[in-house]
């Protein structure tokens, strides 16, 4: 439906700007054509249709169009000047086939260190990375053939234009003429528009410190876990009706589809209890609404300690909490186990953290069965059938099965669970002697109660305490986080160390790893420029609109109520390479123009100017292109709001600024000599040595 909503919004941008179906063809034709292309290389590498895949597709449908666009209107201004179709489409293709190569070959580098990034998260973005850059790369080369080709026997000049036409083409124009006068204006204040821009792109801080972070948001998956943990030592049976409360409140959920218990896993003492919504078109309420309402049944819950919990993204167990914080020491367990117990103590006072708990638990209880080694060989008892013995009595052995009513039955000996309720009834169970007769436990062995630890373990090669919880509605995984390293800081002392594990550990190497593509992207960026356009400066300039689009990105994602999660991160790498494609086209077409003899300011002006409307076209098509995204509902629309709300806001703002920021910085930062005028001036001087040249 997004891909379908996509193309529609396409297809209207291009036919508004351009108010002819056969031109509006040109670049339509890319669509599917590039998207065939993109199957293809994805059949190639083995991948799949799926989330990730299809996600990349809906963006390229905004995206594959740009360089067609770009193509036909500059040659249909030429036809428009009086060409024949096709000395247009050969002057207008030559004449933009560098911005295009260019544009093609940045969105394509951006994704290259994407696709090689390592982890979970790195391994699900390679096929979208790839996915689309392929796109990008077929969309490119369609632009610099089949698009002349067809704008050579599709376009025509007309002498007459409809009133709709006319009425479009007038505002067009007037919209034109005001960006030259205001361009004027902003190149006779350079100062005060670098000021403007440097505090746009320097609010981008504000908002990047006051965004909540995560992994990923929580996604509306139709299922909610139920966690269910008993206290120390009980039993399957207690275990059970705890479980069965919870079922309970499951039933009363009008959206409810399907419930499930899975009791006794891990241990004895634990549960699961999962329960199935209804369709995302068959209810009102979100699944995430519905979890913040349980969390008071469940907290209710006498004699056990439960929590409802959201799915979690990128195929993470649903046992998993999303909070696990390891501190690592050298000290004994029992005093470890004082130090944690303290800063949970300080931890419950921050509403952003729920149901913590600690896997070092000290309380386990333990019977202990102590058996006199003398009497046993007296009465030629062997140690191991004691234990076989109460193995057998208390845990059950299958002896044998058989078949009734062609049913199949295992037979289990057990003691009767009311003659194995306290710790006295194993003196009373009886153990054979080697003489044949039954001898009683009581006389040959003691039962003592007493404590130990579950479980002792280690992280790092160190004795570890796993602190886990939720994260409670309206709180971020990253918030927390770091308010856990906060306190950490100040309640234990240096010997004392800290490290993540599972979601925890997940989110700080994705963030981590992110961080490192978008500066490898950019630096990417910059040599790929330099390369084509021979020159360090060039580069510099067109990269200026980088920081300008990242705040009109994270303004989006702030006033939306979005958070930097992998998702908004993929989004922002996109943002870099579509938001210079602006500056490729203003800064390529003002030095063939200088290279021509206009003069800086001249040149810098008339390229923005005729670049206007390539500029506006492709902005709106990647745009709208991106706006189902931004809006999008039902399953997983969480995820795809974070990019698509990127995107728009980084364009919308990017794109503003960059008319009037780029043009500016031209005149500041590019070369003051062009190799072609030099050139130029040099045959003329040679023919007239009496002329000097100028500069």
């Amino acid at each position: 439906m997004t891909i379908a909503e996509a193309v529609v919004l396409v297809i209207l941008v291009i036919f508004f700007f351009l108010r002819s179906v056969r031109a509006s063809l040109i670049p339509i034709v890319t669509i599917p054509v590039s998207l065939i292309g993109a199957f293809a290389l994805m059949y190639l590498f083995g991948f799949s249709i799926n989330t990730l895949t299809l996600l990349a597709m809906v963006l390229a449908i905004g995206l594959v169009v740009d360089d067609a666009i770009v193509v036909l209107e500059n040659v249909y201004r030429y036809i428009e000047k009086g060409m024949t179709p096709v000395q247009a489409a050969f002057k207008g293709t030559r004449e933009i086939a560098f911005p295009v190569i260019a544009m093609t070959l940045t969105l394509v580098t951006v994704y290259a260190p994407l696709a090689f990034s390592t982890g979970r998260t790195g391994r699900l973005f390679i096929e979208f990375a790839l996915t689309l850059a392929g796109a990008v790369l077929v969309s490119g080369f369609v632009a610099l053939t089949l698009t002349p080709m067809m704008c050579s026997r599709m376009l025509r000049q007309n002498e007459k234009h409809g009133a709709i036409y006319n009425l479009i083409e007038g505002w067009l124009n007037a919209l034109t003429n005001a960006y030259r006068r205001s361009l004027k204006l902003a190149l006779n204040h350079r100062l005060l528009v670098l000021v403007i821009g440097l505090l746009v792109a320097s609010s981008s801080v504000f908002f990047f410190t006051n965004l909540k972070s995560e992994l990923a948001p929580v996604e509306d998956r139709g299922v909610i876990f139920g966690v269910i943990s008993g206290p120390e030592g009980a039993t399957l049976g207690y275990t059970m009706q705890s479980a069965l409360k919870v079922d309970d409140i499951y039933a009363q959920i009008p959206e409810a589809a399907a419930r499930q218990l899975i009791v006794g896993f891990p241990t004895v003492a634990d549960g699961f209890a999962i329960l199935r919504l209804k369709p995302w078109d068959e209810r009102e309420r979100k699944q995430q609404d519905i979890t913040k309402s349980l969390f008071p049944q469940f907290m209710a819950l006498p004699g056990v300690r439960a929590f409802p919990t959201n799915a979690p993204s990128f195929g993470l167990r649903a046992s998993s909490r999303p909070i696990e914080f390891v501190i690592m020491s050298q000290a004994p367990y029992a005093e470890l186990y004082d130090m944690v117990e303290g800063y949970m103590d300080k931890l419950s006072d921050y509403p952003g953290i729920g149901n913590l708990q600690m896997d070092l638990r000290m309380n386990t209880p333990e019977l202990r069965v102590e058996v006199d080694r003398d009497k046993l060989a007296d009465l030629g008892i062997d140690v191991a059938n004691v234990g076989r013995t109460l193995e057998t009595m208390l845990g059950g052995r299958q002896v044998t099965r058989f078949e009734q009513d062609g049913e199949q039955y295992e037979v289990v000996v057990q003691v009767s669970p009311g003659e194995r309720n306290e710790p006295t009834d194993i003196s009373n169970m009886y153990v054979r002697g080697g003489d044949g007769n039954m001898v009683q436990l009581s006389n040959v062995a003691t039962v003592e109660e007493s404590v130990a630890p579950q479980s002792l373990n280690h992280f790092n090669r160190l004795r570890a305490v796993k602190v886990s919880g939720n994260v409670m509605p309206g709180y971020t995984l990253g918030e927390s986080l770091d308010h856990m390293f906060d306190v950490a800081e100040q309640t234990f002392p240096s010997t004392v160390q800290f490290d993540l594990d599972g979601q925890s550990r997940e989110y700080k190497e994705s963030s981590a790893g992110i961080y490192a593509v978008f500066g490898m992207a950019l630096i990417f960026i910059y040599l790929v420029l330099a390369a084509q356009f021979e020159s360090w400066r060039n580069p510099l300039i067109i990269m200026l609109t980088v920081p300008l689009a990242m705040t009109g990105a994270l303004a989006a994602l702030y006033l939306t109520g979005g958070t930097l999660s992998i998702y908004s991160q993929i989004g922002l790498v996109t943002l870099v390479g579509l938001i210079t494609k602006h500056g490729i086209l203003i800064v390529e077409f003002a030095t063939q123009l200088r290279e021509q003899g206009e003069q800086m300011l001249e040149a810098v002006t008339e390229a923005s100017v005729l670049r206007l409307r390539p500029i506006l076209m492709t902005t709106g098509a990647m745009v709208l292109g991106a706006v189902p995204l931004a809006l999008a509902t039902g399953a997983g629309a969480e995820s795809r709001e974070q990019i698509g709300w990127v995107l728009v806001g980084g364009l919308v703002l990017g794109t503003l600024l960059t008319l009037y920021v780029v043009p500016v910085a031209y005149t500041l930062i590019a070369t003051r000599k062009i190799r072609g005028v030099i050139e130029a001036q040099g045959a003329e001087h040679s023919e007239h040595p009496e002329t000097k040249p100028s500069n």
